[in-house]
């Protein structure tokens, strides 16, 4: 097994990883942003307000976007597994 194969593998993990954890992460940062935004010029600090519709709105994320995740990490591991055979020759 070469060096360059395990570090193009471990970089393509990481992608693929930044990937997948993207349209979450971004939507859970936006919808925190505005509870926070309106929290603030409210003055009502309430946890649960920022809490609910983070998950409301990340459950909507995932039902948009989680048939597109799950082909890129089905994608990846096609590829991982076809690397498999020239690991050991």
């Amino acid at each position: 097994m070469d060096t360059a194969l395990v570090v193009d593998l471990g970089r393509e993990a990481l992608w693929v990883a930044v990937l997948v954890a993207a349209p979450l992460l971004g939507m859970a940062l936006t919808v925190g942003l505005f509870i926070g935004i309106l929290q603030a010029a409210t003055s009502i600090q309430e946890m649960t307000l920022s809490f609910i519709p983070k998950l409301a709105f990340m459950v909507l994320a995932l039902a948009l976007f989680g048939n597109w995740q799950i082909t890129v990490m089905v994608d990846f591991f096609h590829r991982v597994f076809e690397r498999i055979p020239g690991l050991f020759l």
